[in-house]
């Protein structure tokens, strides 16, 4: 119990006194937290390691008492004040703490450039906070920490110029309205069971009151994973926070927290009916299939991370609407491994802005001999995020695509358009391949630009954090099968088998076949020797200042029929449902304004008309 409350209250009480400490102090303030990251690292070890279970906080307190107004409120609290440490929360703890570690770590000399004022305090609240959130299980006290996790959303983001002002406000307005249907979904469910334990609630959705109250839940955890239609923050952060905010927040701790609470509900919290399970598939696949395309013609690469980042969680939600162990296991599987080469490469995004300054990938190039370990890097998660075996990417998705396979064998609605799940899925990871071709290009590959000569490596601190993830992406999707799995995940979902011909330690047996071959043949064959020649242009010698644009290619997209209108309604905001919200905001405040004219009679027939309304109500 100590250990719990300890990874709670340690990080938010020093974040809370580093806020007196002097900003010309930062090295030290990023001491400090990483200092807590490391022990609540170790503390999430411990709980990890001692099994479920659920804690009152009136365990600390037994035998005392407070009183207070007639109220003893040690006793009174632990009704409210109660952590549940199953198997999917300790599992969520365990790596918020590998992720606040490594970006904390990164931060010590990134955070120098792109400074955020008081960065560590609220990177040490939203810390303590997430903690909070995982561990609680009363919803109210879910609630405490869910919000708080808003607030530091909006002061983690640099707001130096008008765009990133704009964007800080759009994420805590978005995060805000659907924290506040989430707790009219929190009242409906105290209405109907007169309980606020998550453990305690299993709803049947059978009635138009749970499903609204699931609804209203489920509009909380999509805002705060980023799905769709609620995602329109993600992009915009990504492109205006500092690169160690987003891999802290939209790339992996809002993720883990979104789609935590989306196991929550869909587990555990509520039964779903078939309809849902529609509702649920639809809303993964075009989560998957809209950010993808979007993230394909994006020019800057922290907005076309952003976009993946969306898409990605289109992938888990697949997993929990099959409702099925192996779905509920591949969802959680690919939601760690989001985080996992997300983060990974939001921080190589940040190591290019820190030696560049350029956020277009039409100014980069050539990078890869400059930044070779941000460069393999980023090559990995890039190849992880689309999917190639033996990468975790991989790992998740194959579970997903059988986890759709074994779905289509029901009978339901849903059940029946298996084909429709599956065949936009795998289309959505050769899109997520083909966006980040773009990236990799574009960036590290081609000829590097003059003004990038003296571009060198950034330093050791920044890149072992890329490395470290790097090496996770790789140990997972080879030993997924064999251990990460039945380690990690069944103990959540629920012990299955996997079908068909399929072993992760296996498949990357034969791709290191397979390269070791290739690198063989090409020693005994010496390809290496072949003969290179200038293109012809006009007879001058411009091969060396020429290089490939790899943005240009991509055009064909935007240009195609179709898409060109929906991609220039896109650039219009016609998607986007903060946009659309603040548009009717601001039309009916004009409406309400005409009818303020200063004229008399007009007033007392509005007064009259209140009235009139009043009394309907009433009867």
């Amino acid at each position: 119990m100590i250990e719990v409350i300890s990874i709670i209250t340690l990080p938010v009480f020093l974040g809370l006194l580093l806020f007196f400490v002097p900003e010309k102090l930062r090295t030290i303030k990023g001491v400090i937290a990483l200092l807590v990251s490391i022990i609540t690292g170790y503390l999430t070890i411990v709980i990890y390691s001692s099994g479920s279970q659920l804690h009152h906080i009136n365990e600390l307190s037994a035998g005392s008492t407070l009183i207070v107004f007639g109220f003893d409120l040690l006793h009174d609290a632990g009704k409210y004040m109660a952590f549940n440490c199953d198997n999917l929360g300790r599992l969520i703890i365990l790596f918020i703490s590998l992720f606040s570690f490594l970006i904390l770590l990164y931060s010590l000399i990134y955070i120098r450039e792109r400074r955020v004022r008081n960065y560590y305090p609220y990177f040490l609240i939203t810390l303590g906070c997430a903690y909070g959130a995982v561990v609680s299980d009363n919803l109210l006290l879910f609630l405490l920490f869910w919000g708080v996790l808003g607030i530091t959303l909006y002061k983690l983001i640099q707001g130096t110029d008008e765009e990133s002002s704009a964007t800080a406000k759009k994420s805590l307005i978005l995060i805000g309205a659907s924290d506040s249907i989430l707790i009219i979904g929190i009242a409906i469910i105290w209405k109907i069971t007169g309980s606020l334990s998550m453990v305690g609630i299993s709803l049947p959705t059978t009635n138009a009151l749970s499903v609204v109250s699931f609804l209203a839940l489920l509009t909380g955890s999509f805002t705060k994973a980023g799905a769709f239609p609620f995602h329109t923050w993600v992009p915009d952060y990504a492109k205006c926070a500092p690169a160690s905010s987003s891999a802290y927040l939209p790339a992996s701790l809002d993720k883990l927290l979104g789609i935590y609470f989306l196991a929550r509900i869909t587990t555990s919290m509520f039964i779903l009916n078939e309809w849902l399970t529609l509702l649920l598939l639809s809303a993964g696949v075009i989560s998957i299939i809209t950010a993808v395309m979007m993230a394909l013609v994006q020019h800057n690469y922290k907005r076309l991370l952003g976009f993946h980042a969306v898409s990605q969680v289109g992938y888990m939600i697949l997993g929990f609407g099959l409702g099925s162990m192996i779905g509920v296991a591949a969802g959680l599987f690919h939601m760690i491994n989001n985080a996992l080469y997300k983060s990974g490469l939001f921080l190589s995004a940040g190591c290019v802005e820190y030696r560049t300054g350029k956020e277009d990938i039409d100014d980069l190039g050539g990078l890869s001999k400059a930044m070779p370990f941000t460069f393999f890097a980023s090559l990995i998660f890039a190849m992880s995020i689309s999917g190639v075996p033996p990468f975790n990417g991989f790992a998740s998705k194959w579970m997903i695509y059988q986890g759709i396979i074994d779905f289509g064998s029901g009978t339901g609605i849903a059940n029946k358009l298996w084909v429709v799940w599956l065949g936009l899925a795998v289309l959505g990871s050769a899109l997520t391949l083909a966006s980040f071709i773009k990236l990799i290009g574009g960036i590290f590959l081609g000829r590097r630009r003059p003004e990038f000569a003296e571009v060198r490596e950034v330093p050791v601190i920044m890149w072992i954090p890329l490395v470290i993830l790097a090496m996770f992406c790789i140990f997972f999707g080879v030993f997924s099968t064999n251990f990460i799995v039945p380690k990690l995940f069944m103990p959540v979902s629920g012990a299955f088998q996997f079908k068909g011909f399929w072993n992760s330690s296996f498949v990357s047996l034969l791709v290191l076949i397979s390269i070791i071959l290739g690198i063989i043949l090409y020693l005994v064959f010496n390809l290496k020797k072949f003969r290179t020649e200038d293109s012809f242009i006009g007879g001058e010698k411009i091969q060396e200042q020429t290089s490939y644009a790899t943005t240009e290619f991509f055009k064909t997209i935007v240009e195609f029929r179709v898409f060109s209108w929906i991609y220039r309604k896109a650039e219009e905001r016609w998607f986007d449902i903060y946009d659309l919200s603040k548009q009717f905001v601001l039309w009916l405040s004009h409406q309400l304004s005409e009818a303020h004219a200063g004229v008399l009679p007009g007033y007392v027939i509005w007064v009259f008309a209140g009235l009139i309304v009043m009394l309907l109500i009433m009867i």
